[in-house]
């Protein structure tokens, strides 16, 4: 088996359903997903290999509790409101390597 090649490897739904069904991309998803590769770009977090990658995603299928993300290889899944939570996550999760319970699905 070898190594995992990401540290923390962050995955935002950023799908968009059709009218009159929830999707994470209503809920801000994709400018979020923006602040936060900024953000870890900022604090200088290693990036590439053993570092931190933040991504898009298509349908993550949990739409309904969103807008989420979820975070390997731990496979923890966050929902989220704003940048103080994208902040939160941040430094807590992908930082410090705590879980943020008020977060977490």
């Amino acid at each position: 088996m070898s190594e995992q090649f990401f540290q923390h490897h962050v995955f935002f739904c950023t799908n968009q359903r059709g009218p009159g069904e929830t999707s994470c991309n209503d809920c801000g998803a994709s400018a979020l997903q923006a602040y936060a590769k900024d953000k870890v770009k900022a604090l200088k977090l290693p990036r590439g290999q053993g570092g931190v990658r933040i991504n898009k995603a298509g349908c993550l299928d949990r739409c309904d509790e969103g807008p989420v993300l979820v975070i390997y290889p731990q496979g923890t899944w966050y929902r989220y409101v704003d940048q103080e939570d994208i902040d939160e996550i941040i430094d807590r999760h992908l930082v410090k390597g705590e879980i943020v319970d008020r977060l977490k699905i």
